[in-house]
């Protein structure tokens, strides 16, 4: 949860121009970290969607962080389809295999599988990782974040290669309520595609994917707009606002789990 809090603060900057916003965690607290952090480089700079990269320390990757607007879909229509997996296979050609493996309904937090194809003739990448979200009605801000992890119920297959290193944070900022069109959102993302590729090959393909996808991203938020393609709507579900039975439940869980190490109640601390 300290990290969904951390991450919100992304947008408590005053505008964004040749330089991405910062979170609050990447500019207090921690000076001799961020002496070695390297400085944003801007990739790409469009009216509506602006991309940097930046070195990451100790490695030949970059991380990656968006600044996008779109003005004819809703907050909570984008958020939506982006945690709608069912949905994701319709609209993502690139999708093999996508199933959420594991549920937390204390944390909120789902383990998810998620095989995707790679530019031929790389082998196809799947990926495992934990994902949470929040929805802040007081701030008017959403949070979704993403991280690999390990599971014993999927281990790592031949057929394709496990990315092991993965993150992504979300922030979308409405412009006037969740339910009207406009917004903001600020991605940053960062993987390691084991490929043997050098650095700007791979950064070339990420520069490119990555705008792609947002417009693909886009496209389906419309055509589920437009077309009235039902969604699951993610944002009434928070962990706070569970049903007595759903405590119960939880309360449940807790007792059986009590001392194991579940990969979906881990904390973004």
């Amino acid at each position: 949860m300290k990290r969904l809090e951390e991450v919100s603060n992304v947008f408590q900057s005053s505008g964004v121009e040749r330089h991405p916003p910062e979170s609050k965690s990447q500019t207090e607290g921690n000076e001799e970290l961020k002496d070695k952090e390297q400085p944003w480089e801007m990739v790409m700079d469009k009216k509506h969607f602006k991309l940097w990269r930046r070195p990451i320390e100790g490695s030949h990757l970059y991380q990656y962080r968006v600044f996008g607007t779109y003005t004819d879909v809703t907050p909570r229509q984008f958020f939506n389809v982006q945690l709608d997996t069912e949905y994701r296979k319709k609209w993502d050609a690139l999708v093999i295999k996508l199933e959420v493996i594991e549920r937390d309904v204390v944390s909120g937090s789902e383990v998810l599988h998620w095989v995707t194809h790679f530019p031929y003739p790389m082998y196809s990448r799947d990926y495992v990782y934990v994902r949470r979200y929040s929805v802040d009605q007081e701030n008017n801000v959403m949070v979704l974040v993403s991280r690999a992890v390990q599971h014993p119920s999927v281990p790592e297959s031949p057929e394709f290669v496990r990315v092991r290193s993965y993150e992504s944070q979300m922030v979308i900022r409405p412009h006037k309520s969740f339910d009207e069109n406009g917004f903001d959102y600020l991605l940053t993302y960062s993987d390691n595609p084991q490929t043997v590729f050098p650095r700007y090959c791979v950064s070339w393909m990420v520069s490119s994917g990555m705008p792609d996808f947002l417009e693909k991203l886009h496209t389906a938020t419309l055509k589920a707009k437009n077309m009235e393609i039902k969604v699951k709507d993610y944002i009434p579900a928070k962990p706070l606002e569970m049903s007595s039975e759903a405590k119960a439940t939880a309360q449940s869980s807790e007792r059986k789990n009590e001392g194991s190490c579940s990969p979906a109640r881990i904390e973004y601390a």
